[in-house]
């Protein structure tokens, strides 16, 4: 058998993808971090860079299918001479059986051969191997569950009728994927009541943690919220009146929808609305943007905003924080990365400006723009779309007079920017054209007040209305 180059680590909780282009051919000659395939996750477009040098003999992933952590991507010869190895089979086989049957039959247990005659032994060698692995894995997990059953069956012994909130020595029994899940949306892991053997953790088990559901020892599930999936509604067949298309989401659709039911169901919501006066504001941005734009950014109202946000942050520094129910902790961050929302052909994008107190609105206009046009162009790596804490999104450009925009969780406040309009403001007995534009701060309850809400607002739009403000205060 030929080798081959299989799907690396892409990132913290990524273990699939969608392939949208195979950077390779057959014969083509790799050499290492040489991209050879392009993926969509749920989180970004991400290029796989290959990790072997070789001529390739055969490609395996094809564009549109769905691609695992360990799957193989190619076959390649190292020495740059396709193998034939795999024809050598097909000579030496007798004719009444298949070349490729001997090779499962050698893997597959006795056990399973003999308890199951449906045609399985007759699979690939491929298949025999990751069944082998799968068993490892299920051996693995088996162990785990025996363990956790020992420890739980000890405490009743004791009289002990619930299980510790907080867990001590040793991690608790939760899968990988799981525990990135409870990362993601900021639970701590030990806070999580499992419902499965041996107190082993669900991801179902840390979505109802997270939505507030109590559970027993014994995983009875108390009256609480249904979770956003379990709350699909049946849907008509929509042909009986005209032509349909269907359409499967995207990754980064799929994802959206998820984070977005989510915090829809968890975070209590509130959202404030206000206008800034930014009429000397937008005649200093014009001026300036030829200065700029010489250096390689755009002087927009986003970047002049995602600065003033950082010093709004630092003035309340609730906005900068997240909420963690499971210990009633409130986390407040030290750093200020602003997430700005990036409308894309594959849906709603947050590229993450990092450490933006720290820079200059020459520098922050020109690390937009670049953001900006990556996530547009499917360049985003991972980690330009983690670690935010407050998200700004503008809607500006494509018109409206307001909108209500969703908590990005584990952050606890976003600010929506509508499009600037000129009306009549009252000044010294006159009425004057002023350039208005329309923001809306949405917050988590939870963690700010009403009062706390409309004074960050009213803060932002004076430092708008007069930036000398953020010497003074900022």
């Amino acid at each position: 058998m030929a080798d081959a180059f299989k799907l690396p680590e892409l990132g913290e909780n990524v273990e699939a993808g969608t392939v949208t282009k195979v950077m390779i051919d057959v014969g083509d000659h790799v050499e290492i971090d040489q991209p050879v395939l392009e993926i969509e996750t749920d989180k970004a477009v991400l290029e796989v860079p290959s990790g072997v040098a070789g001529e390739v003999s055969k490609l395996l992933a094809k564009e549109g299918a769905e691609i695992r952590v360990g799957d193989p991507v190619f076959e390649y010869s190292a020495n740059g001479k396709s193998p034939a190895k795999d024809d050598a089979p097909k000579e030496d086989a007798p004719k009444d059986e298949p070349p490729k049957d001997e090779a499962p039959k050698k893997e597959v247990a006795p056990k399973e051969s003999k308890s199951k005659d449906d045609g399985k032994d007759e699979a690939p060698a491929k298949k025999a191997s990751e069944k082998a692995a799968e068993r490892d894995d299920d051996e693995a997990r088996s162990k785990e569950r025996d363990e956790d059953a020992k420890a739980w069956k000890s405490q009743e012994d004791r009289g002990e009728e619930e299980r510790p909130r907080r867990r001590s020595g040793g991690p608790v029994p939760a899968a990988p994927s799981v525990r990135g899940f409870a990362r993601e949306i900021g639970i701590d892991i030990n806070d999580v009541n499992g419902t499965g053997p041996g107190g082993r953790i669900s991801l179902q088990d840390v979505k109802d943690h997270a939505r507030g559901i109590n559970t027993d020892v014994r995983g009875l599930v108390a009256t609480a919220p249904a979770s956003p999936t379990s709350t699909a509604v049946n849907l008509p067949d929509f042909s009986r009146w005209g032509e349909v298309e269907y359409e499967t989401m995207s990754g980064v659709r799929r994802r959206t929808a998820e984070n977005m039911s989510l915090a829809w169901t968890t975070i209590p919501q509130v959202t404030q609305f206000d206008k800034a006066d930014v009429t000397e504001l937008d005649n200093l941005r014009k001026q300036f943007t030829k200065q700029v734009e010489a250096e390689g950014g755009k002087l927009t109202m986003t970047a002049i905003i995602v600065k003033v946000i950082a010093a709004a942050l630092k003035k309340f520094p609730q906005f900068n924080s997240s909420v963690d129910m499971a210990s009633n902790e409130i986390i407040y961050k030290k750093y200020y990365n602003i997430g700005v929302a990036v409308d894309t052909d594959r849906g709603l994008l947050v590229p993450v400006v990092r450490d933006v107190d720290q820079k200059n609105l020459t520098e922050l206009s020109i690390e937009i723009t670049e953001l900006a046009e990556r996530a547009r162009n499917r360049k985003t790596k991972l980690e330009e779309m983690q670690g935010g804490t407050f998200t700004v999104s503008n809607l500006g450009g494509l018109g409206g007079t307001g909108f209500s925009p969703i908590v990005n969780a584990p952050e606890v406040a976003i600010l929506g920017i509508a499009r600037t309009q000129v009306e009549p403001v009252y000044v010294d007995g006159n009425f004057r054209p002023s350039s208005m534009l329309p923001l809306s701060l949405s917050y988590d309850h939870r963690v700010i007040d009403g009062a706390d809400g409309a004074r960050f607002l009213r803060w932002v739009c004076q430092a708008l209305q007069q930036p000398f403000l953020l010497f003074l205060e900022g």
